[in-house]
């Protein structure tokens, strides 16, 4: 058995403990902390509870980084002493769970360490998730339908808010496309990385005859507009139309035409919105999401501008970002980052935040060597 070198963990810890604190900015943060209290504190804050809700989520993730910035220093102190003392005394107990602390920490600073580089102008936004079948027939609907629960069993998993906003059903079975949010600090810079195409390889359960079928999913990522985000759509750009919600397989659900599809012309952007009670509710639900992709929409064209004046012209994503596979071995990969598991059950279920570490480091990269060009 190797023995534990903890001089060298120890003094590993406190370098990479450093440099996340100088890049976390903790006077920054202090200063953020003590705004936040100052709005939770108003006498008027429920009087909008939606925005009441962001204050005092926003403040509790700050609270918490900031806490556990403060703290951490102390507890490298803690393990280092508590090594040190299991040494001098011999005592095989305590010297386990001195590695076991120090494993610990090593865990929750590459946790602190994947927040400091969601830096993005939306990083902090709640995200708002479109997913779409693509090539497959049936077997990429319910592909689609797959990738939809995933990312819901994730947010479930870390106990963040998620709503789905719009369903689409395929005739046989599965998605043709479906919108949902997820309600959390940093949600949008965390799943923004799930962008781009997504492949599944497995034998159909929908071909008799067993044959092995690949299919595919877009996922889109955008950060949900506030209300200082300023987008003009002038009325004339839009074409509403009303219809009438509907189920699994075309199944009416509704008797009344409360589902809203809002076109905007100028980009073709499409939004559908059946999920509310009443048409009202589904028109103003329907203008935030597309105000949030047309803002993802400028975003992406300001990149490719600055991009463009660099000499830079290659894509950000690759058509397949991640490859699914359930036959003939198990295997999901994402060929952007390399990383991948052999248990697609576990990432079905929600298990994808190795995944998501993987794609955030693997952006924070992609970005500076395009800085360093």
């Amino acid at each position: 058995m190797v023995a534990f070198d903890f001089a060298s963990e120890i003094s590993s810890l406190r370098s990479t403990f450093e440099s996340i604190r100088l890049a976390s900015n903790v006077d920054v943060l202090r200063q953020e902390v003590a705004e936040l209290t100052d709005e939770a504190a108003s006498p008027h804050l429920w009087d909008d509870p939606e925005a009441a809700q962001k204050v005092t989520s926003k403040l509790s993730h700050k609270q918490s980084a900031l806490e556990r910035l403060e703290k951490f220093e102390g507890r490298i102190d803690d393990a280092e002493l508590l090594a040190e003392l299991a040494g001098d005394d011999g005592d095989q107990d305590a010297m386990a769970d001195a590695v076991k602390e120090v494993e610990t920490l090593r865990r929750e600073l590459g946790d602190l360490e994947i927040a400091t580089l969601l830096s993005g102008p939306y990083d902090e936004r709640d995200a708002v998730v479109t997913i779409r079948s693509g090539a497959g027939g049936v077997d990429a609907a319910d592909f689609a339908e797959m990738l939809m629960r995933m990312y819901l069993r994730w947010a479930e998993r870390k106990d963040y808010g998620r709503e789905v906003l719009d369903t689409s059903y395929a005739e046989e079975a599965g998605l043709k496309s479906a919108t949902f949010q997820i309600s959390a600090p940093y949600a949008y810079g965390t799943l923004s990385v799930e962008a781009g195409t997504h492949r599944l390889v497995r034998i159909s359960p929908f071909d008799n005859q067993g044959r092995r079928q690949t299919s595919f999913a877009a996922v889109e990522v955008v950060p949900l507009i506030e209300t200082t985000d300023h987008i003009e759509i002038p009325e004339n750009d839009l074409r509403i139309d009303v219809f009438r919600s509907s189920g699994p397989g075309g199944q009416s659900v509704n008797t009344t035409d409360s589902a809203v599809r809002i076109t905007h012309i100028p980009t073709g952007t499409v939004v559908s919105m059946q999920n509310e009670k009443s048409q009202i509710q589904n028109r103003a639900a329907g203008m935030r999401v597309l105000q949030s992709r047309l803002l993802e929409l400028k975003r992406r064209e300001e990149e490719a501008t600055k991009k463009q004046l660099a000499g830079d012209v290659k894509a950000s994503w690759g058509d397949q970002m991640r490859s699914y596979v359930t036959h003939p071995y198990q295997m999901v990969k994402d060929l952007r980052t390399g990383y991948e598991v052999n248990n697609p059950s576990a990432v079905f279920d929600g298990d994808i935040e190795g995944f998501l570490e993987a794609g955030i480091r693997w952006r924070k990269e992609q970005e500076q060597q395009s800085a360093d060009a």
